[in-house]
């Protein structure tokens, strides 16, 4: 007999209101728990309605393309800082221009730890800047890095987190990938709007210190995991990877290619080889990624600031003849080395502008058509090099300064999918100009420090020093 027998007919109706009672309040404790912060159980992040996330839409708008155009990465303070006036300004300033692609880390840059314990997440600061690119119109896309403090060796815990610059780049260790991957998982379920992602950021932490090489096998090995795991939640995200350091010498230096060279210098070979690996053995790309800078490791311009930017077209090209022509991003690009997180303080704005349009214009000559402005935004304060806006973290912050200009314009401009074509320049002025054309706006850049007078595309016009001056077609 079982043991249901050993009741009558009356126990067995309390009994099981008794159960019943306490089934609902068990869910109903298991539910407030998982609202706490670094709870997380909610890894989808949809409200019950199925269409909103976070109190913004969040459906998908069909099949996602895999290039998006030219964008910004948020870094450490950037416009969601304050979340008053100043903010809704940048708000308002991106969306009035059609919005730009935004990019975002899961751990570092702005976000906190994001599963600071295995199963526990806390996306609170990762939701907040997801919603601004959403009230801004932007594309969001997400670049998988860092990870986890469990996961390469630190101690589990969100008040536990080493926020060293060591510690944050640090890969996860091999036993790791798999829980790493499960996270890249969750944060797309999160976000079903975001469907561009970006696995890891330049190799931090796969370095092989015996070989003297970049560890590029346990990179696609974590690679291969995430691209799996990210298909499975949706086949139509666009996964683009390895986000390489495209790093140059000078042409006598060790570890120049004898291959990919010319006037701006010469390829790093370990580069290159860590590339070819990885393409070789992906599991598979929807897009490349990179990143890189004009001038060379020990931060020489050559033959000068403007025609180093050479260096983006010839490594575009022979990205483009690997991958067999799959689009291609720059993650970050730079033309003038950084302290810290500043630029150059000796160019003034107007010549910052003309050797970052030049650098655009190389880019596009290479075969890319998304690439993301590291934006170096400040705390406080109105003195920023190369900023997009002045900091939200003032009342009358929000105010968009030079570099945001030439960005939202060229993003305009050249979206991807634009058919480029060639105008006529006259001869004494082709040394001096840079062009950038379409059917329907023409983009010339002064790469002189001083006036001229330019005839391009049939037209002769003034440019002031530095100029990028936009036509009309």
């Amino acid at each position: 007999m079982g043991r249901h027998g050993w009741y009558t007919g009356d126990q067995r109706w309390r009994l099981t209101a008794l159960l019943g009672v306490g089934v609902l309040a068990l869910a109903l404790v298991v539910t407030l728990l998982n609202t706490l912060p670094g709870r997380g159980a909610d890894t989808s992040g949809t409200s019950p309605d199925g269409d909103r996330v976070h109190g913004t839409p969040a459906t998908p708008a069909g099949r996602p393309r895999p290039s998006v155009g030219w964008g910004f990465t948020h870094t450490q303070y950037s416009a969601d800082r304050g979340g008053g006036a100043a903010t809704e300004r940048v708000e308002k300033l991106l969306s009035d221009d059609g919005g730009l692609p935004q990019d975002q880390a899961i751990m570092g840059w702005g976000a906190d730890n994001p599963e600071p314990v295995k199963g526990r997440y806390d996306f609170g600061a990762l939701d907040r800047r997801i919603d601004f690119v959403r009230a801004s119109h932007g594309t969001p896309v997400i670049t998988l890095c860092c990870s986890p403090d469990w996961m390469k060796g630190g101690t589990a815990g969100a008040d536990r987190t080493d926020w060293s610059q060591s510690a944050l780049e640090t890969a996860p260790d091999p036993d790791h990938y798999e829980d790493f991957a499960r996270l890249a998982a969750t944060v797309a379920r999160r976000y079903p709007d975001v469907r561009h992602f970006v696995v890891w950021n330049e190799f931090k932490g796969f370095w092989n210190d015996s070989a003297g090489r970049w560890d590029y096998e346990g990179y696609t090995k974590m690679y291969n995991l995430v691209y799996r795991a990210l298909k499975k939640v949706d086949p139509d995200i666009m996964v683009g990877g390895p986000y390489l350091v495209m790093d140059s010498v000078g042409t006598g230096q060790e570890h120049a290619s004898a291959d990919l060279r010319g006037p701006w210098g010469a390829m790093d070979q370990r580069i290159l080889d860590a590339f070819r690996y990885w393409n070789t053995h992906k599991a598979g790309a929807d897009f490349v990624v990179v990143d890189g800078s004009s001038y060379t490791n020990d931060e020489k311009f050559l033959p000068d600031e403007f025609a180093a930017t050479a260096k983006f077209t010839a490594v575009g090209e022979w990205l483009r003849r690997q991958t067999r022509d799959l689009p291609l991003w720059w993650a970050e690009y730079y033309v003038e080395p950084a302290d810290a997180d500043d630029r150059r303080e000796g160019w003034s704005e107007e010549h910052r502008l003309a050797v970052h349009a030049t650098a655009l214009i190389a880019m596009v000559d290479g075969g890319a058509d998304s690439a993301f402005y590291w934006n170096p935004e400040k705390k406080s304060g109105t003195d920023c090099a190369g900023c997009l806006w002045t900091p939200t973290s003032e009342a009358d912050g929000g105010r968009a300064l030079p570099m945001y200009g030439l960005l939202s314009r060229f993003h305009a401009a050249f979206p991807p999918g634009t058919r480029y074509e060639t105008v006529s320049v006259a001869r004494d002025d082709r040394p001096n100009v840079r062009v950038l054309a379409s059917d329907r706006t023409v983009l010339v850049v002064n790469t002189l420090n001083r006036s001229i007078s330019a005839q391009v595309d049939g037209r002769r016009f003034t440019m002031d020093a530095y100029e990028a001056k936009w036509l009309k077609r």
